[in-house]
């Protein structure tokens, strides 16, 4: 049984499961972790689909999980229903555009970066028998080249064992007549192989959740309790909820993880590149998101010398005129300083001159008349 834990998470996985209110989406995924996530009740009056995340930290023994569930609220649940699938394909594409702009930092550590990429979506089908409803076939086909879909029929123990085996074979044959690509579990790991293809075979899922415990005979099982008697959600001959919980969380996670970077978040990052003017070049072999960005970086590095060598010139002309101009008036000083040190040195010899003549012996003797009040 997972625990909720507060503390940090060595692995995550993010699960999106899409239908309508009241299909037991939540007492699945509550079933699956075998916690309690004390999702929100939702109406069926919503005016539209809104995308609801929820990040949990779980823990059993020794193992750390990081999981986000994010909810499809309300859809399905409108009177038109035209591109109801909208929210999510935008929703998924956001993740995808979060990791690339991570990628794209110079300081980048993607190791303890919280990655919010659709993992898995558990697609959620209404047990009709029949076939699949044409809303449930558009919006597949919007998701299956942005993420891995697992087709589940949901509260498949309301109809009859012969009804479900002819419901999963219409299904598939639907799915692959209208070109729908689901996830199909690897089989080229030899230790997995086998059981891996005997799922395939199995596909879809048909579930039975409950968050009650029934009692069976003289022990208690997690199951739906009727007149006629119990469906154990965990006994595979009543369901396949068993076979879904190993493939999802024991044996493929770390498929679904690598799907998801390898093959979805890769096609919109070459989109994304083709947008930026950059192509794959087959020759040479795909660009690399790191080739990417050093030349990009190159360019601007490039663009960034080229304005400081422009700021650079500009400066030093600058710097140049203004020398030029304090010269200039350093000259104008000097001329005037020198103007006016000859005016001086002028001055004083004059000064010097008429004092000497006062000096003179003619002219003691007149100062000696004029101080006997005499005359010359």
């Amino acid at each position: 049984n997972y625990k909720h834990v507060v503390d940090g998470t060595s692995s995550g996985i993010n699960a999106e499961y899409g239908r309508e209110t009241g299909i037991g989406k939540s007492t699945l995924m509550d079933c699956l972790f075998k916690a309690d996530f004390d999702d929100e009740v939702h109406t069926h009056t919503q005016p539209g689909v809104e995308v609801s995340q929820r990040v949990y930290g779980l823990k059993e023994g020794n193992v750390k999980l990081k999981l986000t569930l994010v909810d499809s609220v309300g859809y399905g649940d409108q009177i038109n229903k035209e591109n109801s699938y909208d929210p999510l394909v935008a929703y998924i594409d956001e993740q995808f555009e979060t990791y690339l702009q991570e990628e794209l930092k110079i300081k980048r550590n993607l190791v303890t970066f919280h990655d919010t990429r659709i993992h898995v979506c558990l697609y959620f089908l209404v047990p009709t028998g029949h076939s699949i409803r044409s809303l449930d076939l558009v919006t597949m086909k919007a998701l299956d080249k942005k993420c891995n879909i697992i087709p589940i029929i949901a509260k498949s123990d309301t109809i009859s064992k012969s009804e479900l085996d002819n419901f999963k074979a219409n299904i598939m044959e639907e799915l692959q007549r209208n070109g729908v690509e689901i996830y199909t579990f690897p089989t080229d790991d030899d230790t997995v192989a086998e059981v891996n293809k005997e799922m395939n075979d199995m596909m879809p899922f048909a579930v039975v959740g409950s968050r009650e415990d029934v009692k069976v005979g003289e022990g208690v099982v997690r199951g739906r309790e009727y007149p006629w008697g119990v469906v154990e959600i965990e006994n595979e001959a009543h369901c396949d909820f068993v076979k879904l919980r190993e493939m999802l969380i024991r044996t493929n996670m770390e498929d679904l993880r690598e799907v998801t970077h390898k093959r979805h978040y890769e096609m919109y990052r070459r989109g994304k590149l083709k947008q930026m003017g950059i192509a794959d070049d087959g020759a040479h072999g795909p660009v690399s998101l790191q080739e990417t960005y050093e030349q990009k970086r190159a360019e601007h590095l490039k663009d960034l010398k080229t304005i400081e060598n422009e700021m650079r010139s500009s400066y030093l002309q600058k710097v140049s005129r203004k020398d030029a101009e304090v010269k200039k008036k350093l000259n104008e000083m000097q001329v005037k300083y020198d103007g006016l040190r000859k005016a001086a040195n002028e001055e004083r010899d004059k000064l010097e001159e008429e004092k000497k003549k006062v000096k003179s012996p003619g002219s003691s003797q007149c100062q000696v008349a004029i101080e006997r009040g005499g005359s010359w």
